[in-house]
């Protein structure tokens, strides 16, 4: 992969992660004095006149309120993150949608609790119809992801100076 194209932790003041962002709106970031780094990798931007280490993770100077509903919005892709690309049904990876566990029609809303990462037959299958009345059974309970796992979504591969970060949430 080429560094350009790789990805960023951003931390709130408090060091909790924010965002995931690009190499190059870090190293802007840094220039207008927004952030500071706080983990540089050993590659370097250059221009006619500077070199920047490329960060791998920075801290903003001033701290981001960030309201918990909107950092749990459910989207197809949260869906798929929080269940690891899989059928909660069959365990496939291939032609996945996203199912209603109690279906719309039945009254089932869109929640955490309700759904689920499917795959295309599996989900035909279930159609309408509730899971008790199938010989359908869910991989596990559905839930609200953790609050860090938004950075699973923009990347394909977690660096290893993130972790510490990222187990500051965890723990809290």
């Amino acid at each position: 992969m080429m560094s350009s194209m790789r990805k960023v932790l951003v931390l709130n003041t408090t060091y909790e992660p924010l965002n995931v962002c690009t190499q190059r709106r870090a190293v802007v970031l840094l220039l207008k004095d927004k952030a500071e780094a706080v983990e540089l990798s050993t590659t370097a931007f250059h221009s006619e006149r500077h070199s920047f280490r490329v960060p791998l993770v920075i801290q903003l100077r001033s701290y981001v309120s960030v309201p918990r509903a909107a950092s749990q919005r459910i989207s197809r892709r949260a869906v798929f993150a929080r269940d690891n690309h899989r059928c909660q049904y069959c365990g496939s990876e291939r032609h996945l949608t996203v199912d209603h566990i109690v279906p719309r029609s039945r009254g089932g809303g869109d929640s955490w609790e309700n759904v689920v990462t499917s795959c295309a037959p599996c989900n035909l299958k279930k159609g309408d119809r509730p899971l008790h009345t199938l010989d359908m059974r869910l991989a596990r309970k559905p839930r609200p992801p953790e609050p860090f796992s938004f950075v699973f979504m923009y990347v394909d591969e977690i660096h290893d100076s993130w972790r510490p970060y990222l187990s500051y949430v965890a723990a809290s």
